[in-house]
């Protein structure tokens, strides 16, 4: 019988890379996209674009939420969710995803300033096999350019666990209660000939080349067919099989004798096949911290040793002029906030961490740091130094097992300490020409 539905047509008779026991959710998602589609296409107004951009809308384009380019603390989250197809520009909820629209964020992402990662987050039982491999590559060969990290909320399943495997390596983090894998290709043949018998029909198909009509669903499927079904199955199911295990980085052999299974958390950080477990807000608030952190270190890596004691010197000797009064007490006031929060007292590296190596607010801190498991924290009898600020200090003797430019492997260094690096961001040190 006819597949009426256009996107489901798309399955019929051809290889895909869907995680069958995910048959219901697959359906269902089907089902919501030509209404989608019928709504995207009767807006016949002249679409607004981005200047310069023949892809993504304008914000204020009722469209631009089906293109979403969304940048949180430094990180372009970028949607993997419901079926995969290929020619599809959109994002569609929880519904579908483009291949096409995936690329675009993608590549936008890799050449945006303003974002320091990429956040691939997934929940798909997978989709069409055409326009997967191609994505994947291409992502694949901008690796290392941003960092990449993964998130399975809740599957990533077939094609998606394609996708979610250009992350970096041990960077693919799954939630407690979802699941990765189903490596597998599968296609199928309907024989319907008793049916249309049944109800009195007989089909006579005219045609030229012996092979012309091999699979239809009308006649029994012949064992040469099967077998050049099948011939086709085993080489995309390579080309997928080595697309994992390069990404990855593991053997094929080891891909292969998953034999297209579906792992929970447990399994796959056991197998290999994820490499942690967590929630998404945890993993994403880690991931902001990273970025960010990472991003301060190579900033201040272009200072000397030498132009870090003539900065400290200087803020020493001068104090706080007036001209960046403003700036550094508001900068100290965070940092003190941060430190001395009920938060931060319970867990007083992390929140030194957070104070001195991110631009978090106070707000935000203290909901990164609640998170977080508290600390032992010792009791000092240790008199505070009198007349300095008591961030500063504490950032001091957190380095002070160092002298300053010595590395820890008791070697000179021309780079700063981290925690010179804290005075100098606390006192407003800036690097000069």
């Amino acid at each position: 019988m006819p597949i009426m539905n256009p996107v489901l047509a798309r399955f019929d008779q051809t290889p895909s890379l869907i995680a069958p026991e995910m048959r219901g959710i697959f359906e269902s998602s089907i089902q919501q996209i030509p209404g989608f589609m019928a709504r995207i296409s009767a807006d016949v107004t002249v679409p607004k674009m981005l200047d310069g951009d023949d892809f993504w809308y304008a914000s204020d384009d009722w469209r631009a939420a089906f293109r979403p380019y969304i940048v949180k603390d430094g990180i372009l989250q970028i949607p993997v969710k419901g079926v995969l197809l290929h020619d599809f520009p959109y994002q569609f909820g929880g519904w579908a995803t483009g291949y096409d629209y995936i690329w675009k964020a993608f590549e936008r992402g890799m050449g945006d300033s303003n974002v320091k990662g990429i956040a691939l987050v997934v929940n798909s039982p997978g989709g069409e096999v055409a326009g997967n491999f191609d994505l994947v590559d291409k992502m694949f060969a901008m690796r290392g350019t941003k960092p990449i990290r993964g998130y399975a909320m809740e599957s990533a399943y077939s094609a998606a666990y394609n996708i979610i495997c250009v992350a970096d390596p041990g960077e693919v983090t799954v939630s407690r209660t979802g699941g990765v894998g189903s490596v597998g290709v599968v296609t199928m043949h309907a024989n319907v000939s008793k049916m249309m018998a049944d109800v009195g029909y007989e089909i006579t198909f005219i045609f030229a080349g012996a092979h012309k009509v091999d699979g239809n669903s009308y006649e029994a499927l012949k064992p040469e067919v099967k077998e050049r079904i099948q011939a086709r199955i085993d080489e995309l199911y390579g080309i997928f099989v080595s697309s994992v295990a390069r990404n990855r980085g593991v053997d094929e052999k080891a891909v292969r004798d998953t034999e297209a299974l579906t792992f929970t958390a447990t399994q796959a950080t056991s197998n290999g096949m994820a490499d942690k477990i967590g929630t998404f807000e945890d993993a994403i608030a880690a991931f902001a911290v990273d970025v960010n952190a990472t991003e301060e270190d190579e900033n201040m890596a272009d200072y000397t040793q030498a132009q870090f004691d003539e900065g400290i010197a200087a803020a020493r000797a001068e104090g706080l002029s007036a001209g960046r009064a403003e700036g550094s007490k508001a900068e100290k006031e965070r940092i003190t906030a941060i430190v001395e929060s009920d938060e931060g007292k319970k867990r007083p590296q992390a929140a030194q961490a957070a104070a001195f190596d991110t631009d978090m607010s106070v707000e935000g801190a203290a909901k990164f740091l609640a998170k977080l498991p508290e600390e032992k924290v010792e009791a000092s009898t240790e008199e505070k130094p009198a007349g300095k600020n008591e961030a500063f200090t504490a950032a001091m003797e957190a380095g002070k097992q160092l002298d300053p430019g010595t590395a820890a492997d008791g070697q000179q260094s021309d780079q700063p300490s981290r925690a010179q690096r804290a005075a100098a961001a606390a006192f407003g040190v800036r690097k000069t020409a």
